[in-house]
């Protein structure tokens, strides 16, 4: 008889008590993006064929603002139709009562973790999500033309427009942009705006004891200064962009400059890429006061209506794994969220720019989900559409900031 040896990972589910007698078919969500269930899906497939279960993928919305309304609907009819969730790095606190506590499965595991991103998911002493990969904003540009330009990488915003002016003017291309980012009326925009806000020294919106803080010349100057490009260094159609239709514009080289989130690096490098070996990466400008990168990423979490509890918090731990995040940095620039993998030598080959910036991930400006709580929603909605107010010159950065204000004082009404 053919003697039968179980992987370290079954075998330790079968000292853990999970039996993978009792094969479970699990429905993730990897994410909205085709490069999202590239570096997903074969991972969770590979978890399933060590385990005896099987997975399959979910569709999400490409858009984060519809799918959390996507998410809360789910929640509200307690569907189980998807076990693994990927969630936002803002919404723990939104979505709380429908995930699962970690705490149990992880088994200590958060500690090899950068701790700030573990807090970030622990809400009312609940571990509820893993950190999978973390984000911040960065400075994509065209290398090639910055040096045949004779251009340094810019440090300010206004360095960076007078930059973008220069290759445009010297290009003379009607297809060529100076820069491309996300000014669509969603979150992408919530994220971009603090940026802008922030490195002008005009705050966070709300400050870490909960007061509203947006109304300040520094927040409406900054505003102020990215209404400006519309139509200058950027093209209409950005006040419409999404983090995809920024980077299609970026990737067929038709942009000098783009703000996005490092997934994008991996798919400029993309043998098929017209920009392939022309693209430099840095941390954004400074809007005077510092430089700012919005925190963003996603974490793994388990709906807690999943008939598949057990085997979905698994799932989980096997993909938040370093071993797995290791292979998803090299493969699709997702950012570790453990530190360790920050010094490995194949991730920093795949990706020169995270060793060097690696405080740009550590440090990033945190958008105000934790002091609103159940709120955010709609605080990062009402911000977004005062920025996009802006954008699109409905209204002055002065009186959108003003009017922000006001509506933040009644969705806070006595407390978030």
């Amino acid at each position: 008889m053919k003697a039968r040896f179980l992987t370290p990972l079954a075998a330790g589910l079968l000292l853990a008590g999970f039996s993978t007698a009792h094969a479970a078919s699990l429905t993730i969500d990897c994410g909205a993006t085709a490069n999202d269930v590239q570096n997903c899906l074969p991972y969770a497939e590979e978890w399933a064929k060590k385990t005896g279960n099987t997975v399959k993928a979910y569709t999400a919305p490409t858009s984060s603002t519809d799918k959390l309304a996507l998410l809360r609907q789910q929640f509200a009819a307690k569907a189980t139709e998807i076990d693994v969730l990927s969630i936002d790095v803002v919404w723990p606190g939104v979505i709380k009562d429908h995930l699962v506590d970690l705490g149990k499965y992880s088994k200590g595991a958060e500690s090899k973790y950068f701790p700030a991103m573990v807090n970030n998911n622990v809400v009312g002493g609940k571990l509820l999500a893993m950190p999978w990969f973390t984000d911040a904003g960065l400075l994509f540009y065209r290398k090639d033309l910055l040096d045949k330009y004779k251009i340094a990488t810019p440090q300010t915003w206004d360095e960076l427009a007078a930059a973008a002016k220069k290759v445009m003017d010297g290009e003379k291309s009607a297809e060529l942009q100076g820069f491309v980012f996300q000014a669509k009326a969603y979150e992408g925009l919530t994220c971009d705006a603090i940026e802008w806000v922030y490195s002008a020294g005009g705050g966070t919106i709300i400050d870490k004891q909960g007061n509203i803080t947006i109304n300040n010349p520094k927040a409406a100057k900054a505003l102020d200064t990215a209404a400006s490009w519309i139509g200058t260094i950027a093209p209409g159609g950005v006040l419409n962009y999404g983090e995809e239709d920024a980077r299609g514009v970026f990737q067929n080289g038709h942009a000098v400059f783009m703000r996005n989130w490092p997934y994008a690096w991996n798919l400029a490098q993309d043998k098929d890429s017209v920009i392939k070996g022309k693209v430099g990466v840095a941390a954004l400008p400074s809007g005077g006061s510092s430089k700012a990168a919005a925190l963003g990423g996603w974490q793994l979490a388990v709906n807690k209506y999943s008939k598949n509890v057990d085997a979905a918090a698994d799932l989980v731990m096997y993909l938040a794994s370093a071993e797995v995040q290791k292979k998803r940095a090299i493969n699709g620039s997702y950012n570790p969220t453990m530190p360790e993998l920050y010094k490995d030598a194949d991730v920093l080959k795949a990706n020169p720019f995270m060793g060097q910036l690696l405080e740009v991930f550590t440090s990033a400006v945190a958008r105000p989900a934790t002091e609103t709580g159940l709120k955010y929603p709609q605080v990062s909605n009402a911000f977004w559409d005062a920025a996009h107010d802006v954008l699109e010159k409905k209204s002055t950065g002065t009186d959108a900031v003003k009017k922000l204000e006001a509506k933040l004082k009644t969705i806070k009404r006595d407390k978030w």
